[in-house]
């Protein structure tokens, strides 16, 4: 069973993995279905392993959208023709650095349930 600094570190791989398939940017990520695949399927990733965290873990850090992230996941999954892609990118520029900079803060406290 994986523990929660195992799902941390699953959720900035996914962020890294996405930074590197987006940074030729919009245009790109527009024109290219495969690079959106890329994209959705490290998103969900990223929502599974933030739904599998413990309580403790997301509770410590309150400024993370956890529940927001779980949404997303819900819709990539289950609802996949609600999908808009400037929302997806939205959330590529506007949301991916900020949940980077906080997962990597509690990596680095290394307060976290096994």
């Amino acid at each position: 069973m994986r523990d929660d600094r195992e799902r941390l570190a699953d959720i900035l791989e996914a962020i890294e993995r996405i930074e590197k398939h987006t940074a030729g940017g919009k245009a790109v990520f527009d024109a290219d279905e495969l690079v959106q695949n890329w994209v959705l399927r490290h998103l969900e990733i990223i929502g599974e392993a933030v739904r599998a965290l413990s309580p403790a873990t997301r509770k410590s850090s309150p400024d993370l959208p956890w529940t927001a992230i779980i949404g997303m996941r819900t819709i990539l999954v289950h609802r996949y023709f609600e999908i808009d892609t400037a929302i997806v990118w939205s959330v590529v520029t506007r949301d991916l650095p900020t949940l980077k900079a906080g997962v990597a803060a509690l990596l680095d406290r290394g307060e976290l349930e096994h």
